[in-house]
């Protein structure tokens, strides 16, 4: 093994050293030294990653694994603990420290409200988290992602419920601890069928050994993964808990919905994409599934105040989309749209804390307005996000959308009306949000905007960059209709799925594309239009609700269905099993006999009398009683 990569175990090393030294020594290293630590690690954990995607991208690159230890090895069963290094891994690598190291020095003026204590917790639980997610996205074999997987899920219950005080924050970290367990359970269940039919459980043995077990085995081994998936990446019906984990601080939103958990269920799959391929029943459901996630998240962003409650519910019909992408066969536009989500979805949250850091933590949009005078920076780099997300050109949000879109309308017609359906209402509600925002009057109170200013350089400037990276970063990944060959991100990932053929119904040609990506991109432009008018006044009250925008400011009461045919009956039956199982029967049973021992005790302790008389009379009884028995012993 040669170059850089025989060090790529420093990669999540790092981050795991900052955690252990932020997290032992938060009761007495300073502020300035904790955020130089936490930021410092990653920063370096991202130097790294460019030097091991360099060599990953060279000419005539194999598969490189960097074996570290035996995790299980006995008879017949040798699951190595090895770290594997192909294009894939490489390119989420660089996403994921790449926006963490800006997401953490973001954060260093973020938090630093927060005492020296728990301002070296926060930086401790980001570490960590990084950490767990390296391992998913780098482990060569099924079970070293699954740690990384469960590891995710412990790290975001801890930055989710960070502000622990607070009874509600606590819930939506339970919440989103118990809902990803549902999805875990799932993926471990596949991992042990793997296992039991393909005798590994790497992804080399299993892949080699895919082709040779029926279909059927496939689809159930897939459909348990995809069960997984849903969970973390937060598809219906295990998608409740993401909006929820809102209650954390803004830039863990960031972190969770952008570049790093939320995105592991797309890695799986991508990884998978051999397994998938071969079960066709399990890519249709993919693709229904995150078609109708992307449609029934977008539809509750439209109506939601909260500027992080509609960024969450944007991040699920994101996510949506890139299950139907998964879903069609079209893995390179799933991980593309993930890199480009990655950059603007990172800048809308962040850029959204900086508008809540400046409105001292508010965040109903319509308690705002006016702010794009007041934050230039934040202004124009939001605009930046928007644009990129709604899917303009020459934004990074439109070269993968469209290519999503394309091959959602090769394999079936109706996942490409849905799915335009689902862009035209993204950019709907995420211009509303931002005309809310930024245009027309201010419409808080006179202490709040006298407090609104724009946020210190720490935070600004990973906006910048990112909004750079909005810009800019959709051109790896120019389609063929506009350059022959120019899909370097398709060539760069083609290794990865050498083996994966995609059948689709219908080929569109050139000409017909170029005149869909037209049509969709005016009809983009009407909806953007459409918002201004509405929101972009200056004297704008509330919306009024209809009975239907009352259904989608309650989110089509899902949690209310979820808390009446799940949570209630569990605390019904709980309830049952405590008060009537538990104490009367079981502690009944326990407790009786306890009572029985002590009252035989009681009765048998009188036979102890002390009197020789006594005695004597019990010894002749006892005779007679023996006399008797033989007797009848004998008869």
């Amino acid at each position: 093994m040669n170059g850089m990569i025989k060090f790529g175990y420093l990669i999540p090393m790092l981050p795991l050293v900052g955690f252990l030294i932020n997290g032992l020594g938060r009761n007495f290293l300073s502020k300035k030294m904790v955020g130089l630590i936490g930021s410092g690690v990653m920063v370096f954990s991202f130097a790294i990653s460019l030097f091991v995607f360099n060599q990953v991208s060279a000419e005539g690159f194999n598969t490189e694994i960097l074996f570290l230890f035996d995790f299980i090895k006995t008879a017949g069963l040798d699951i190595p603990f090895a770290l594997q290094f192909d294009q894939l891994s490489t390119l989420f690598l660089l996403v994921i420290t790449g926006i963490g190291s800006l997401i953490h020095i973001y954060s260093t003026a973020y938090m630093h409200e927060e005492s020296s204590t728990h301002y070296a917790r926060y930086f401790a639980y980001l570490n960590l988290f990084v950490f767990f997610m390296l391992i998913l996205v780098l482990g060569s074999s099924y079970v070293t992602m699954f740690i990384g997987w469960e590891g995710v899920g412990l790290s975001s219950y801890l930055l989710i419920g960070f502000w622990f005080t607070n009874n509600h924050y606590n819930n939506a970290a339970k919440k989103a601890f118990v809902m990803n367990r549902i999805g875990d359970l799932g993926f471990l269940l596949a991992i042990f069928w793997m296992l039991a039919q393909f005798g590994t459980i790497t992804y080399a043995g299993v892949f080699e050994k895919a082709g040779t077990v029926p279909v059927s085995v496939v689809t159930g081994i897939t459909l348990l993964m995809f069960i997984g998936a849903m969970g973390k990446s937060a598809q219906i019906p295990l998608y409740t808990w993401l909006p929820d984990a809102m209650a954390g601080p803004t830039p863990v939103s960031a972190l969770i919905h952008a570049a790093t958990m939320v995105t592991a269920g797309i890695y799986m799959i991508a990884r998978s994409n051999v397994l998938f391929s071969l079960a066709p029943v399990t890519q249709n459901v993919v693709a229904m599934i995150g078609v109708a996630t992307a449609l029934l998240a977008a539809t509750i962003a439209l109506r939601q105040n909260d500027i992080k409650k509609v960024l969450a519910y944007s991040t699920v019909s994101q996510l949506g989309l890139m299950f139907l992408a998964l879903g069609v066969g079209a893995y390179t536009a799933g991980v593309f749209h993930v890199m480009t989500h990655a950059f603007f979805k990172a800048l809308l949250f962040l850029g959204a804390g900086s508008v809540i850091h400046a409105m001292h933590h508010e965040q109903d949009i319509y308690k705002m307005g006016g702010l794009r005078k007041k934050l230039p920076v934040t202004h124009l780099t939001f605009l930046i996000g928007c644009l990129a997300i709604a899917g303009i050109p020459p934004f990074a949000g439109f070269f993968s959308k469209d290519e999503i879109l394309t091959a959602a309308l090769e394999k079936n017609i109706v996942f490409y009306v849905l799915g335009v359906l689902t862009s035209l209402m993204t950019a709907f509600y995420m211009f509303r949000m931002y005309f809310l925002a930024f245009h027309g009057s201010f419409r808080g109170t006179d202490e709040q905007y006298h407090h609104v200013h724009e946020s210190p350089v720490a935070m600004t400037m990973p906006l910048v960059i990112l909004a750079l990276l909005s810009i800019v970063g959709g051109w790896i990944g120019i389609p063929a209709v506009f350059a022959e060959n120019a899909h370097r991100l398709s060539n760069f990932l083609s290794p990865v799925y050498a083996t994966t053929h995609v059948q689709n119904e219908m080929h569109v040609s050139h000409t017909t594309e170029l005149a869909l990506m037209g049509s969709v991109v005016l009809l983009i432009l009407i909806s953007i239009f459409s918002a201004k008018q509405f929101f972009a006044k200056a004297d704008i009250a509330e919306e009024r609700s209809s009975a239907f925008g009352k259904l989608l400011e309650n989110k089509w009461y899902i949690d209310e269905l979820y808390d009446f045919i799940i949570v209630q009956p569990i605390n019904q039956i709980s309830s049952f099993f405590a008060r009537i199982i538990d104490i009367k029967i079981i502690d009944g049973m326990v407790n009786g006999v306890g009572k029985l021992i002590h009252f035989s005790a009681r009765q048998i302790r009188l036979i102890q009398s002390g009197q020789v008389g006594s005695y004597v009379l019990i010894m002749v009884v006892s005779i007679i009683l023996f006399f008797i028995f033989q007797m009848f012993w004998k008869i």
